[in-house]
This record gives C-alpha cells, sequence and structure tokens, in this order.
C-alpha cells in the first residue's frame, strides 16, 4: 500500500475519531440512552462536516479503496455486532434459505424494485479483495462478491431530487417498551455509485453467512464498517432523513457517531 494511502487514511480517522474526544464501541452492544448535549452536539457535526470535504477533497468521487491478493486472507471476516437475527420474520426467511426474501428498492425512484436473490446474483457482478476498518480498532482482509449498488439504483431510475440511499434492516438491534429498533443507515449518491460499493452476498468465495449479515450486506469499502449495514431487505432512496429514527442518518448515528466514517 502506498505511504500516501496509510498517512491519508490515518489523518481521516483521526479527525473523525479524535475530534470526538471519544471511542464509542460502535459494532457492539451500546447505551442507546447516550445524551450529548447540544453545543457537544454542535462541536461533532461541525468536525464530521470537516471529515467529510476531507475525504472528498483527498480522495475524489471515484479513487478505490485498496485492495488486496488472495495471499493477504489470513484469517475468516470476524462478525461482529448482531450475528444472528432473533427475528421472526429473519428466522422464518432464514429456514426457506431466502427463498422468500426479497429487496425492496424504494423511495425516490421512477421504477421501484422487488429483487430475488436469483435475480441479484444474474446481475453483472464484482468481486474484490478489501480490508474492513472497524471502530472498535480491529481490521479484516476479506474477498466479497457481489451486485454493484449503481446497477441497482440505475435499473430503479433514481429521481432527481434524491440524495441519499437508506438501508432498512431485518435485524433488531435494541429493544425497548416503545418498540423494537431496526438497524438502519445511509450514505449519499456519491459513495452509492462508487464502483466499490456493492450488495454483497458472497464472502471468500462461498455464499454469505448468517454471522456476516446474509442474505445480503452492504460494503462501501472507503468507510467503517458501521457504515455497512447487514440483513438488508429494503433500499429507500430519500432526499434527507430528519424524521427518521434520530434524524442523523443511521442507528450508530443517532447515538453520537459520526454520519460520515470515511477512512
Amino acid at each position: 500500500m502506498a505511504k500516501f494511502e496509510i498517512s491519508r487514511r490515518k489523518f481521516l480517522t483521526g479527525a473523525s475519531l479524535g475530534a470526538s474526544g471519544i471511542m464509542l464501541s460502535g459494532c457492539d452492544a451500546f447505551d442507546s440512552q447516550l445524551s450529548i448535549g447540544s453545543g457537544l452536539r454542535s462541536f461533532l457535526e461541525n468536525a464530521n462536516g470537516l471529515t467529510y470535504r476531507a475525504q472528498r477533497l483527498l480522495a475524489g468521487r471515484d479513487t478505490l479503496a485498496p485492495e488486496f491478493t488472495e495471499a493477504d486472507i489470513r484469517q475468516p471476516q470476524r462478525p461482529n455486532g448482531v450475528t444472528a437475527p432473533d427475528d421472526d420474520i429473519y428466522k422464518g426467511l432464514l429456514a426457506n434459505n431466502f427463498a422468500d426474501w426479497r429487496l425492496e428498492v424504494t423511495g425516490l425512484v421512477e421504477k421501484p424494485l422487488s429483487l430475488s436473490r436469483e435475480q441479484l446474483q444474474n446481475m453483472p457482478s464484482r468481486t474484490q479483495i478489501t480490508r474492513h476498518d472497524c471502530v472498535e480498532g480491529w481490521s479484516c482482509i476479506a474477498k466479497w462478491t457481489g451486485t454493484p449498488l449503481s446497477l441497482v439504483l440505475d435499473q430503479a431510475v433514481v429521481k432527481p431530487q434524491a440524495r441519499y440511499v437508506m438501508f432498512h434492516c431485518l435485524d433488531t438491534i435494541d429493544r425497548s417498551l416503545s418498540g423494537d429498533i431496526k438497524y438502519y443507515g445511509t450514505i449519499d449518491l456519491i459513495d452509492a455509485r462508487h464502483p466499490q460499493t456493492i450488495l454483497a452476498y458472497g464472502l471468500n468465495g462461498k455464499p454469505l453467512p448468517v454471522e456476516n449479515g446474509a442474505p445480503l450486506r452492504v460494503r462501501v469499502e472507503r468507510q467503517l464498517g458501521y457504515k455497512m449495514p447487514k440483513y438488508l431487505y429494503k433500499i429507500e432512496l430519500v432526499d434527507g432523513f430528519a424524521t427518521v429514527g434520530g434524524g442523523r442518518g443511521g442507528y450508530w448515528e443517532d447515538n453520537g457517531y459520526d454520519w460520515y466514517g470515511g477512512i
């Protein structure tokens, strides 16, 4: 890996995590009652905006994250967070090997889609060997195979007013008296159309395992792991996310993480 690439990753990760002054363990259990004062929240959001702009300045729109060789794969992809969703709908789909599962593409599109796993697998695919960087501080190299998200967006015909892609997931990340909270996340259309952003159904030459997000997960290779939702069932094109969840664009973002987890 080039020296510049290492330095760029260290700078951007440091800007994101160091600016907040805290290292939230975003991939595992976390106190969802975390409260951040409005002044601190404003400071963190400004720091996040700086990280976002720096990433775009240094990396550009289509610059690729580093890719590796099969020899660099030295361990299975480490699972984290929810690894076996305890949700009735998910367990029913799993029992039938996801034959009844569909990926819905909705929102600000001209042609809403409902795609089976087989239909996705019959589309042109991309295989890439990349490094997963977790906010907890660990990394893991693995080979991912999937459908480029840009192909799905093109098929759905995204409306001009759309600005973000929202991912809705089948796993419950938090349970409360007011109801279960499902994992969700968002990225902008620049990252959504990046050539390495794929809807992954394969891992290390085999079908994607349950513990890593089967039947489908997102790979956004220029961002940290919490920006790559698992157990995907719906993609929604939106012009904003202020009215969804805590209004920050994702489950962990609602609990204090940066919206832009660039590396």
